[in-house]
Order: structure tokens, then sequence, then C-alpha cells
């Protein structure tokens, strides 16, 4: 982990053979436990070192327990600027924040 003490989206490294939403939905089970929908494309962020994806996602069954991580918070558009991000992770905030004020 690059920045182990802050706060970053779950997901991963596309595999050989997947597109980014099959590579979510892996990675979503490995590191949270749990099966997911992914849904429309959101946004994305494309740094030196990589590129981010950014997807709408309905958890479909389980419960979200950390496998890598040492803790997990669902939170509200509002709460999202309160935790220190990972600097990759710090341009899709506004994305996101939005998507959350949408669903309501």
């Amino acid at each position: 982990m690059r920045e182990p003490l802050k706060w970053e989206f779950p997901g991963g490294k596309i595999e050989s053979g997947e597109g980014p939403a099959e590579a979510l939905k892996r990675e979503i089970a490995e590191e949270l436990r749990i099966e997911i929908t992914v849904g429309a494309r959101l946004g994305s962020c494309l740094l030196p070192e990589l590129q981010l994806e950014l997807f709408a996602c309905r958890l479909e069954s389980g419960v979200p327990s950390p496998t890598e991580h040492a803790e997990l918070r669902w939170l509200t558009a509002s709460e999202l600027s309160e935790l220190d991000w990972a600097p990759a992770d710090v341009p899709l905030l506004g994305v996101v924040s939005e998507a959350l004020r949408d669903q309501r």
C-alpha cells in the first residue's frame, strides 16, 4: 500500500482479459467479501502512474468486511471532506459527492 493511513475507494488493478467493471466486481469481492452490480461510470482521473475509474455500484449480497483495510465507512456527501484521502482519490471526491446528493 502506498498510503496505508489514508482513506481510499475500494478497487484495484485490471487483470488480463478483464474490463474495468469486471475488475471492480472481482476486487470488491476480494477486498470486502460482498457481491455487487456495477452500474454507470461516473468519472475517471488520469495520473502519471495510474488511471482511476469511478463507477456507481449496488450491493447485491453480503455485509462488507475488510480483508486489506483497517476500517470501512459508509459516508454522506458532506462527510467525505472529513477524511484524510489518498492523493489519487482526491480528484474524484467531487464526483462522488455529486452522485451521493443525486441519490436523495
